[in-house]
């Protein structure tokens, strides 16, 4: 059977959510960037600026069950363009701030913002686009997760060094709000039945299934080793590695652009691989869980070996982070189904990123404790580890749960 491929105007809607997803990673990672000024600014300790950096998580966590209910029950399309502005007017505001109450509160609004994208992902690719095409589908999506950071480090790193941090905030926030018109032009039609007659998972059906918690425990290690180099990374290669800002900016620009393109090519690959006979199953797993185990080791032992080699092996482990997210959002797709997608997407959302509150603060107390980063590496390792025992053994065959009577038994 000849595969077909995605409909034009689904391929804009990629772009779109590529391109937000990008906003996303660039506004959420852009305080990290500027951790080594705003820490001698602010005359912070290293628990201090850890604390700053993770509040952030503490609303984005906390609300995604909520979001993931608001997208199941109203027009998904909506519902991301009102997070989606709300994000970009606090990432504006926070270039006009002064105090560290009110950069707190920024941090936490930018966080209820940008809570709802997620789910909104993952429902409006549940909806729109089928198994052969959620490969390339979520890795448009993993692309600008990774190009985000690339660029907030690349570019935003070196426009931090020569103008200072807060005007790229405000130009950078008030230039994502033009993002909102094309979307607006090009959101897709298609919505689900409401959720309250259809069927949807109860919470307490959801949490029965093992494949559920494998895939909540799946992305909080995934996303652990994310945050810890999101939001230490810039300061570790400044102040421990003593690379300049450009120097930081161009290390983390490259390996961040080179992530997006191994996963655009993994995302590619899955689904041709699936496409030719294989099973989701085998494609999904090896694929997610492969990638995560080899980020985890190239970025814990990047901390024991001497400069040139210890950029390596973070580029390597933030390639490999990349290839592991392309397929991450596609096992939920399928398992939860166009139904239950936004409420799946929303809890193992909350779940995956309470890493974003632990990863930032436990590194802090490390680097206060031992006044170095070597434990901080291989906690890391160790919790990637962890993560891909989930993906490849936790979580059952890759296929859409039969929701109501039969979920008990899948679960079993």
């Amino acid at each position: 059977m000849q595969r077909k491929g995605i409909p034009a105007a689904l391929v804009v809607v990629l772009v779109l959510l590529g391109l937000s997803v990008f906003i996303n990673y660039v506004d959420r990672g852009s305080l990290s960037i500027a951790a080594p000024m705003l820490k001698d600014e602010l005359h912070l300790t290293g628990s201090e600026l850890g604390f700053l950096l993770s509040a952030f998580f503490w609303t984005y966590a906390c609300l995604q069950p909520f979001a993931g209910w608001i997208v199941d029950r109203w027009n998904v399309n909506w519902v991301f363009a009102a997070g989606f502005c709300l994000w970009s007017v606090a990432t504006a505001a926070t270039g006009i701030i002064h105090a560290f109450a009110a950069l707190l509160a920024l941090r936490l609004l930018l966080g209820v913002g940008e809570s709802i994208a997620f789910p909104s992902y993952s429902k409006i690719i549940a909806l729109n686009y089928s198994e052969e095409h959620r490969g390339i589908a979520n890795a448009a999506v993993g692309s600008g997760l990774v190009l985000g950071p690339g660029f907030g480090m690349l570019f935003g790193g070196m426009l931090m060094g020569r103008f200072g941090w807060r005007p790229f905030f405000l130009v950078l926030g008030l230039a994502s709000l033009l993002w909102l018109i094309p979307w607006i032009a090009a959101m897709p039609k298609k919505q689900a039945p409401p959720v309250s007659s259809a069927g949807a998972p109860s919470l307490l059906e959801f949490i029965a299934l093992r494949s559920a918690w494998g895939t909540c425990l799946g992305l909080f290690a995934g996303n652990y080793v994310s945050y810890f180099l999101i939001t230490w990374l810039p300061f570790y290669l400044v102040r421990e590695r003593h690379f300049s800002m450009d120097g930081m900016a161009k290390i983390g620009g490259v390996a961040y652009l080179l992530s997006a393109l191994f996963g655009l090519a993994s995302g590619w690959f899955a689904d041709r691989w699936i496409a030719s006979g294989a099973s989701p199953t085998l494609v999904r797993k090896t694929i997610t869980g492969g990638g995560l185990a080899c980020s985890g080791l190239f970025v814990g032992v990047a901390a024991f070996l001497p400069a040139r080699a210890c950029v390596a092996s973070i580029g390597l482990g933030v390639i490999f982070f990349g290839i592991a997210a392309s397929n991450l959002w596609a096992i939920t797709q399928t398992l939860a189904g166009p139904i239950a997608a936004g409420r799946w997407t929303g809890f193992q959302n909350f779940v995956g990123n309470l890493s974003g509150v632990a990863a930032p603060a436990l590194t802090g107390y490390v680097l206060d404790r031992t006044g170095h980063f070597y434990w901080a590496f291989i906690i890391t390792t160790a919790v990637a580890l962890a993560g891909t025992v989930c993906w490849l053994f936790v979580i059952g065959p890759i296929e859409q749960v039969s929701w109501g009577a039969k979920a008990k038994a899948q679960s079993a």
